[in-house]
């Protein structure tokens, strides 16, 4: 059975998020689309372009997100992209429909500043990089010192470098039945 995932970031990203988890995904055989915006192009904190390579299909956008069409939602860091992502409503109530309906919702590094706008990690054990740690407890989360936090549908990982265990964990959770 093929999975699907949909990629959110904007302007600034962290580079070595999007890169990784985009391949990553494409690796195992996943529908893999990334959404900015308007499906607008941007380029990352290091100069990565978005679309990634000649071989990507077009950017979607905001307006464009449907939760009932993905298995997994990723929310990639860098502080700029997430920052200005959460300030949009469609982003918002998509990820928060996602979380409704049981569905991946994993956030990498400062992609969780998304999740606390969407109001998803209220009840949860997570783990956070430090620029956001306050922001994941006063969203209602018990932060916990750790790479990689799976609570149910949630995945938060504190930090790029622990990458590879944040995928192999999405793997895992969207191939767990539900409960």
């Amino acid at each position: 059975m093929s999975h699907s995932a949909v990629i959110i970031t904007g302007p600034g990203f962290q580079d070595h998020d999007v890169v990784y988890t985009y391949y990553r995904l494409i690796e195992e055989g996943w529908e893999v689309a990334v959404a900015t915006k308007e499906g607008d192009p941007v380029i990352g904190k290091y100069g990565v372009p978005l679309p990634m390579d000649k071989t990507a299909k077009p950017l979607i956008a905001f307006d464009d997100l449907a939760d009932g069409e993905w298995d997994a939602v990723i929310l990639t860091g860098g502080h700029e992209a997430p920052d200005r992502i959460r300030q949009d409503h469609r982003v918002l109530d998509f990820v928060a429909g996602m979380d409704n309906a049981g569905k991946v919702v994993a956030g990498l590094c400062h992609g969780p500043w998304i999740m606390v706008s969407a109001g998803v990690l209220k009840g949860r054990t997570a783990c956070a990089y430090i620029g956001l740690r306050d922001d994941v407890i006063n969203a209602g989360a018990t932060v916990v010192d750790s790479d990689v936090i799976v609570d149910g549908n949630i995945i938060t990982c504190s930090y790029y470098a622990y990458v590879g265990a944040f995928m192999r964990a999405v793997f895992e959770t969207v191939e767990k039945p539900a409960a």
